[in-house]
């Protein structure tokens, strides 16, 4: 999908709120009338928009203005492969063995290169930073940390969750 300019993210919010308040869409000369141009000028926004994936007009035997279909759109995700478990207070063994995945929206992951894995706590001990029991926590493979950063730790092939300290 094409990115929208600022406009065309303006038009599309104004259709999708018009929509949801009047059960129509709205017509291409209130297009124009709320955004200040002319019904030619929204004409074009609109083409715009429909060639970018956003919005579908139906074909009618009239001329019917309202005929337009806001295209839905999944946001983007990323399957985060889950491994085993992982001990929030005395280490467990973290299995290695593929167990799922889990859909996670782009905007939380940083570049496709880097690997991120989740794994399924065990224990309490991290309650205070509300990582509980059966939480997914949701990890970034990196070689160093803050203090105070929450990682997980493998140590002797078992991986723990804690506060980094020295």
């Amino acid at each position: 999908m094409h990115e929208l300019t600022r406009r065309q993210r303006e038009i599309l919010g104004f259709i999708k709120t018009f929509t949801q308040r009047h059960s129509v869409p709205p017509t291409v000369r209130e297009i124009g009338a709320r955004f200040h141009f002319t019904p030619r000028a929204a004409f074009d926004h609109l083409r715009a928009l429909e060639r970018k994936g956003h919005l579908r007009r139906r074909v009618t035997a009239g001329r019917s203005s309202r005929n337009l279909t806001l295209v839905e759109r999944a946001p983007a995700t990323r399957e985060v492969p889950v491994y085993g478990r992982i001990a929030a207070g005395e280490p467990l063994f973290a299995e290695q063995n593929l167990e799922g995945t889990l859909p996670v929206g782009v905007e939380w992951l940083a570049s496709k290169g880097e690997e991120v894995f989740a794994l399924k706590v065990r224990g309490d001990s991290m309650i205070n930073a509300h990582i509980v029991e059966g939480d997914l926590v949701l990890v970034r493979r990196q070689q160093s940390a803050e203090l105070g950063d929450i990682v997980v730790a493998l140590l002797d092939n078992e991986a723990t969750v804690k506060r980094f300290a020295r």
